[in-house]
């Protein structure tokens, strides 16, 4: 029985591993702060072809192997309006998004972004948006979300726009992030 639950701590320590390795190069393609691709507007979609899936493809991949809730074009280098989020049970992929309602509620959280590794920072956002666009063949689709899927949405459409989630938090939060953002000196030996 010892050798069979050792060969399990080793299995799981080998699929974490694995896990953390595939993070890794994820997050190698994903550009990070402060790329100037990240503050740029993303363009409208207009052809909703091959190359268009292949890019959902692989943001949703990048997406879940970099532990990510959403992901943005721009974030992957490309300033196209199309954005992939997960609400834990289905992908979605969500071209020419836009919020056509939001609800006055509001709601203030601590945000993440893969595009600036361990900063996180309260944002106020909607707690409830509406949010319109198209899929992968054009087709016009509406989703109405709350909680994290609205906050999640709000963030990505943000990035579409150029927006980093530092310029929706208050001014100690940014200076803080800022400054563990900022590249550190390295002092050398003479």
């Amino acid at each position: 029985m010892g050798e069979v639950e050792g060969q399990v701590v080793e299995d799981d320590e080998r699929r974490d591993a694995e896990d953390e390795a595939r993070r890794r190069v994820a997050l190698a393609q994903i550009r990070q702060y402060p790329d100037p691709v990240l503050r740029m507007r993303a363009n409208e979609v207009v052809d909703f072809d091959e190359e268009l899936a292949r890019l959902a493809d692989r943001m949703t991949t990048l997406m879940h192997d970099a532990h990510g809730a959403g992901l943005a074009a721009n974030q992957v280098g490309v300033l196209r309006r199309i954005f992939v989020f997960t609400d834990g049970d289905t992908d979605h992929v969500v071209v020419n998004p836009s919020l056509v309602e939001r609800s006055k509620s509001l709601e203030t959280d601590d945000e993440g972004c893969l595009s600036l590794g361990p900063i996180r920072v309260p944002v106020e956002r909607s707690a409830e948006v509406t949010l319109a666009g198209q899929d992968l063949t054009g087709a016009p689709i509406r989703m109405e979300l709350d909680d994290l899927q609205a906050r999640v949405v709000q963030h990505e459409l943000d990035h579409l726009d150029g927006v980093l989630m530092l310029e929706r938090t208050d001014d100690a939060s940014r200076r803080g992030a800022l400054g563990k953002l900022r590249p550190q000196p390295v002092l050398g030996i003479r």
